[in-house]
């Protein structure tokens, strides 16, 4: 996955400056439309700084990848910077890159995504880029070869030769999970990575790469009226294409705690992660693990952390959350909450998870007070918000195009915080109860195996 290309720290501050200005009645504008090709297309003016952020999501990611091709959604990433109809090889950043601008492009559980932040007096050069590689990519053998080898090498440098590689965002899915979607690995094995074909890249550009499995966000400074005119002049010809049923992704209730271990000739000293499963998307049970999420992890007066931390002194600091590739509401699917520690070796894995077994126990044994609820409120709240403004509006994008590819209604971002409201001790205990059990639980840890450790 790239590295940001950062715009001047002078543009971040007015942007995050204007964000902390949002009062309680803030609502994010939105004007969502689909075009006759089923593109879905969504428009939210923001006039604060002279910029404009383009998203273009499409609907394919890790878990819906082909059977023996694990990696092949990352790998068509890279396929997409190599060159479209009008802009050859490499072409493509440097026309952002030259217009003062930055560009990203990543994979996640149920999307890929790219996006552009320019100044906003760029915002057709953009469109026309974008429409341009979804129109027609260049897919060679030459550019295939090339990147089955970046990519190879991205995972030799990020899991296979890095101490605790992959751990946990990349393991604890492999192991808590059943279905093969949920539980591959998706940054690819390099085998599979080697047998992709020509003709296999093409099939999946022809397929996925359509507007009507995709989502365009616009977020900015810019006219609606004139940026409807530039999507219609760009993408409004472009074909949509034949979708496949989509894969049956859901994962069984999980009824037997698992224990897997992963040895490690890089790793120095033990490290333990648990994992588990969530309650459905946008249910009462999911806004309550938000809220618990907050308690339990996040931040020094997290519960987790005063326990190991500050209380038994067994790590240094408890890490995790809820979906560790990118935040609570960008996916769309089964999902893990997730957390982790490293630890001394003297101190063992069975003794810390009796200190996070009694934080769970009294969590779903105890009503929260009023203070601790509206300290969680005001946490999640504050979290919600530093989403939704990262990035120069690529936070607000990402939101906006994944509601649109999920939900088929990216106006939910403005609905979020009602939902985080409706949330009470009482769901609160009874979500803890019944996600929070032993049974429901994947303990992963990891063995320091070289001479160092």
């Amino acid at each position: 996955m790239r590295r940001f290309i950062f715009l001047p720290a002078f543009l971040l501050s007015i942007f995050l400056i204007s964000c902390s200005q949002q009062d309680e009645g803030y609502t994010v504008p939105v004007d969502y439309y689909k075009l006759d090709n089923g593109l879905k297309v969504i428009l939210s003016e923001d006039h604060t700084a002279p910029t404009v952020t383009i998203a273009v999501y499409y609907n394919i990611g890790f878990r819906i990848e082909p059977k023996d091709r694990t990696g092949f959604a990352h790998l068509f990433e890279h396929m997409m910077f190599q060159g479209s109809e009008n802009l050859g090889k490499m072409e493509f950043i440097r026309l952002v890159q030259e217009n003062g601008g930055t560009l990203n492009g990543s994979t996640r559980f149920d999307f890929t995504n790219y996006f552009e932040i320019v100044p906003a007096h760029k915002l057709e050069t953009m469109l026309w880029a974008e429409a341009d590689r979804m129109k027609g990519l260049a897919i060679t053998q030459e550019n295939l070869t090339n990147q089955q080898g970046v990519v190879k090498n991205e995972v030799k440098v990020n899991v296979l030769n890095q101490p605790y590689g992959g751990f946990p965002w990349l393991d604890m899915p492999q192991y808590a999970n059943e279905n093969w979607y949920n539980a591959h690995n998706f940054y690819g094995d390099l085998e599979d990575l080697d047998a992709a074909t020509l003709e296999d890249v093409q099939s999946f550009f022809e397929t996925f790469y359509a507007p009507n499995n995709a989502a365009l966000a616009i977020v900015g400074d810019f006219d609606s009226k004139e940026a409807k005119e530039f999507v219609q002049k760009y993408f409004g010809d472009l074909p949509s294409s034949t979708i496949p049923t989509p894969a049956d992704i859901s994962e069984p209730r999980q009824e037997k705690e698992k224990f897997a271990s992963k040895d490690d000739a890089l790793a120095t000293r033990p490290a333990l992660a648990f994992a588990y499963h969530m309650p459905e998307r946008n249910t009462p049970e999911f806004y309550a693990m938000g809220i618990i999420d907050q308690i339990l992890l996040q931040g020094n007066d997290s519960r987790l952390y005063q326990k190991l931390v500050q209380e038994k002194e067994v790590t240094g600091n408890v890490g995790g959350g809820i979906n560790l590739l990118g935040n609570m509401f960008n996916y769309n699917g089964p999902m893990i909450w997730m957390a982790s520690v490293f630890h001394d070796n003297d101190v063992s894995s069975e003794k810390i998870m009796e200190y996070v077994d009694e934080v769970m126990a009294d969590l779903a044994a105890n009503p929260l007070d009023e203070a601790t609820m509206e300290r969680a409120r005001v946490k999640i709240r504050s979290s919600f918000y530093d989403t939704v403004s990262q990035f120069f509006g690529f936070g607000r994008a990402d939101l906006l195009a994944s509601f649109a590819l999920f939900d088929d209604n990216p106006a939910r971002i403005n609905d979020i915080e009602k939902e985080f409201k409706k949330v009470t001790p009482e769901l609160i205990q009874k979500t803890a109860q019944e996600y929070l059990r032993n049974t429901n639980r994947t303990i992963l840890t990891v063995n320091p195996t070289g001479q160092g450790s």
